[in-house]
């Protein structure tokens, strides 16, 4: 991503501190956000005939409401965590879909706005469309 972001306009700001800030919100995402989250996948996944799994997951749960109530209110009612959208909100709308069907993100008004507002992008519809037809003929072994 951050290769792309680098080599395609509009992804990362010109100005050298608001680039500084794209990528920090990039790295936010995969280091900050992410882990929680997937720790949650685990423990629903691999975990859930475990005796303590339920108790587990609720620790999980609370570690990834801290990191979204941190994000909700930097957030605010911006639509973009930096301004101008960028490869930051790009990957932090991808991660955050992660959290569908958990019902988490739905505490948060903004960061559901927030993602809305990401898969509405065209470009993301086309990327999420290409990625699709492509896991579609994967699983059709075409």
């Amino acid at each position: 991503m951050f290769h792309i972001a680098q080599h395609h306009g509009g992804l990362l700001p010109d100005d050298a501190n608001a680039r500084a800030r794209a990528i920090t919100w990039m790295f936010c995402a995969l280091s900050t956000l992410e882990p929680p989250i997937v720790d949650r996948e685990i423990a629903r996944l691999l975990e859930r005939d475990e005796t303590w799994h339920q108790q587990r997951l609720s620790i999980v749960e609370d570690r990834i409401r801290d990191r979204l109530g941190e994000l909700s209110g930097r957030l605010g009612e911006a639509d973009w965590l930096d301004g101008a959208f960028s490869a930051g909100d790009l990957l932090m709308v991808t991660v955050l879909r992660r959290l569908n069907g958990s019902r988490l993100l739905d505490e948060y008004s903004n960061l559901c706005a927030y993602v809305a507002r990401g898969e509405a992008r065209p470009a993301f519809k086309r990327a999420f469309d290409a990625q699709l037809a492509v896991f579609t003929a994967a699983s059709t072994g075409c």
